[in-house]
C-alpha cells in the first residue's frame, strides 16, 4: 500500500473535524446520514466524495475498497454526561440501552479488515466491553498502537467560542442546524491527526 495515496473511508463524518488536518493527497470518501451536515462537509472539503447514507450499513458493504477506515459512531447512549446524573431520571429522561453498533463495528473490523482502522467514541459510563486506548479524553479502538504520552486531557466544551477555536470551522453562513451540537460532535483536528500519524508511524508532535 502506498501511504502517499490511500483510499480512506470516513464514517459518521459530520462536518469533518477528524479529517481537517489529514494529508491532502489521499482519496477520501465521507459517509454522513444527515444531508444538511453532509452539505457542509462537502463545502469544506470539495475534493472528497461525500455520500449521504447509513454509515453502519455502508461499512459492511464497502470495507474492502479502502486502505484506512475511521469510524466515529454516535456517542450519546454511551456518554457519562447522560448517565451519571441520576437527577435526569427524576426529570423524566428515560434510560436507554447503549447502542451496540459501536461494538459491532469494532468486532467486524478486527475480524475482517486487514488494513489500518480506528473507531472513536467518548469515554463511557460503563466499563468498556473491549479495551480501548485512551487519548485526549476519548476512547480509540484500533489495530495499531496509540501512544497517549503526549496527549492532554480536554475539558467539556461548554463555550462555543472555545469549540470554534479548537476545531477551526466557521458556521456563520449556515442556518437550520444546531451549531453548538454540530461543532461539539467534531473530533478535534489535532487529535485526529495524532491518531492518523500513529497508524503510519509518522513522527509525532504534542497535541
Amino acid at each position: 500500500m502506498n501511504k502517499q495515496n490511500m483510499k480512506i473511508l470516513n464514517l459518521y463524518a459530520g462536518i469533518g473535524g477528524n479529517r481537517k488536518l489529514w494529508p491532502k493527497e489521499h482519496e477520501i470518501t465521507a459517509v454522513e446520514i444527515n444531508p444538511e451536515i453532509a452539505k457542509i462537509y462537502q463545502d469544506f472539503f470539495p475534493n472528497d466524495k461525500v455520500i449521504v447514507a447509513d454509515a453502519h450499513k455502508y461499512l459492511l458493504e464497502h470495507y474492502k475498497e479502502f486502505d484506512f477506515i475511521w469510524s466515529s459512531p454516535p456517542c450519546p447512549t454511551h456518554s457519562r454526561i447522560n448517565f451519571l446524573n441520576n437527577e435526569k431520571i427524576e426529570q423524566g429522561i428515560k434510560p436507554q440501552y447503549p447502542c451496540m453498533k459501536l461494538y459491532e463495528e469494532i468486532i467486524f473490523l478486527k475480524t475482517w479488515f486487514k488494513r489500518k482502522w480506528v473507531v472513536e467514541n467518548v469515554i463511557s459510563y460503563y466499563e468498556p466491553l473491549i479495551k480501548p486506548f485512551i487519548c485526549a479524553s476519548h476512547y480509540f479502538w484500533a489495530n495499531f498502537h496509540i501512544d497517549n504520552k503526549n496527549s492532554i486531557i480536554r475539558g467539556i466544551r461548554e463555550n462555543i467560542n472555545y469549540v470554534k477555536e479548537k476545531v477551526g470551522f466557521n458556521l456563520n453562513g449556515y442556518t437550520g442546524i444546531n451549531k453548538r451540537k454540530t461543532l461539539n460532535n467534531c473530533v478535534e483536528p489535532k487529535t485526529a491527526l495524532f491518531i492518523f500519524n500513529c497508524a503510519f508511524k509518522v513522527k509525532q508532535t504534542k497535541l
